[in-house]
């Protein structure tokens, strides 16, 4: 696979993994990295676990009942480095038996990555770009 191909495939399995209500295993893609969540710097998955743990609602089928689309990746690989960095769009959108199908947030992502033994992870996320909320009170 491309460094590309492999850079947008860890941005759609985020999205797979916190809609899926997997917070262990969408913290462990960050495990190596440091996440700017507001004004602070988070390094590795713990904080991250329990960060989503705190402040998502999870509904009695285990999910937030959410779908997280991410659009707009911009890649840029520098290869011989094994960096690369990634800007990119993400709406949520929900759903629960009280709150109808709707767009309840969108923002950007910037992102950096690097790669080691052939895979690439990510090294940053700037998780503070939030840029639209609608209705969250059921997230």
């Amino acid at each position: 696979m491309d460094s590309a191909s492999a850079i947008t495939n860890l941005l759609y399995r985020y999205a797979e993994l916190i809609d899926s209500g997997d917070f262990a295993g969408t913290a462990a893609l960050f495990a190596e990295a440091r996440v700017m969540v507001g004004d602070n710097w988070l390094e590795g998955a713990a904080p991250l676990q329990a960060l989503w743990e705190k402040t998502v609602r999870l509904y009695p089928c285990g999910t937030p009942r959410t779908k997280h689309v991410i659009t707009n990746p911009i890649v840029e690989i520098d290869e011989a480095a094994g960096q690369a960095t990634c800007r990119s769009y993400y709406t949520v959108i929900q759903a629960t038996d009280a709150l109808p199908l709707q767009v309840i947030c969108a923002g950007r992502y910037h992102d950096s990555f690097v790669s080691r033994d052939g895979s690439w992870r990510f090294a940053t996320r700037n998780y503070s770009l939030f840029d639209l909320a609608g209705d969250m009170s059921a997230h």
